[in-house]
């Protein structure tokens, strides 16, 4: 009798056990989580949230202001980073960003999803470490950025429409003799604002030749607060969207399709109107255009 009842009790807990995997693995994303908003000063607001960063052990490697009313954090940490060195092109997934906005008299704190993220850049490895380290961090309210959750298997697969890009239909920059000789171009090229793009970060991958830079747009259609003006208007602020992303992996500078890295922010914006993929249709091929000028010799 005794037998059967821890047999039973086992199979309970096995089965509560695959239940809760299962519930795991079918949840659904979105692309932003919102953490906290307050009335104090953004300046104020992004120093605070700096320093709760740093006590928790995360690492700011990038802070800039894309526009008057933004501050953006950039972080990593080295429980991330291994995430993305046993991951194909992982460095595009070795950061955080964190947007600190004014807007309709509020300051909001939001951030990109881990999770999320995790998926739509088919990462390996547990996430959810991540996930609870900067929810504990920054706070959680709800998430957003989507009219509706996406799907870890959907986020695996995602292409905005029919005939759009996919995670690896990846835009090929340029081609070095070495991946030091790659980090040197792509260094020298930021530094002189080639095609009006700059450095904001860069992170090394531990035990591999792969690295991400973060990079600002100054001028033409790209241009972080063109962006952001155009649409970023409504609604919860989706800053965190930048800065953009120029990875070096071996002796290759690539970065992702701008139509898809675009998408994965947006993944509800219209194709037509007012504050629709149409008003940022030239940015797409201008930012390919930067920062092909920013690796050319």
């Amino acid at each position: 009798m005794n037998d059967m009842i821890f047999k039973f009790s086992r199979w309970i807990t096995v089965a509560s056990l695959a239940l809760i995997s299962s519930i795991a693995m079918a949840a659904d994303y979105k692309p932003f989580i919102l953490g906290s908003v307050s009335q104090a000063s953004v300046s104020e607001v992004t120093n605070e949230i700096q320093a709760s960063l740093q006590t928790h052990g995360f690492e700011v490697v990038g802070r800039y202001q894309p526009n008057i009313e933004t501050q953006v954090i950039v972080v990593t940490h080295k429980d991330l980073k291994q995430l993305a060195s046993k991951s194909n092109l992982g460095g595009f997934g070795a950061m955080l960003r964190v947007s600190i906005v004014s807007r309709s008299g509020q300051t909001e704190v939001s951030y990109t999803n881990p999770t999320y993220l995790w998926n739509v850049y088919r990462m390996s490895g547990d996430i959810s470490p991540i996930q609870q380290r900067i929810e504990k961090t920054l706070g959680y309210s709800k998430t957003f950025g989507s009219e509706t959750a996406l799907s870890a298997e959907a986020l695996r697969e995602y292409h905005y429409k029919f005939l759009m890009p996919y995670f690896d239909d990846i835009d090929e920059l340029a081609e070095y003799e070495s991946y030091d000789a790659a980090l040197k171009a792509v260094e020298a090229g930021l530094a002189a604002k080639k095609g009006g793009v700059s450095k904001v970060y860069r992170i090394d991958l531990p035990g591999k030749n792969e690295t991400v830079f973060g990079v600002a747009f100054s001028q033409g259609a790209p241009k972080d607060a063109n962006i952001l003006h155009q649409i970023d208007q409504t609604g919860l602020s989706h800053a965190a969207h930048l800065p953009y992303e120029l990875l070096v992996t071996d002796n290759e500078v690539i970065a992702l399709n701008a139509k898809f890295r675009i998408a994965i922010n947006w993944p509800s914006l219209s194709m037509m109107g007012s504050g629709s993929f149409m008003s940022i249709a030239d940015a797409p091929d201008e930012i390919i255009d930067a920062l092909q000028e920013v690796v050319a010799p």
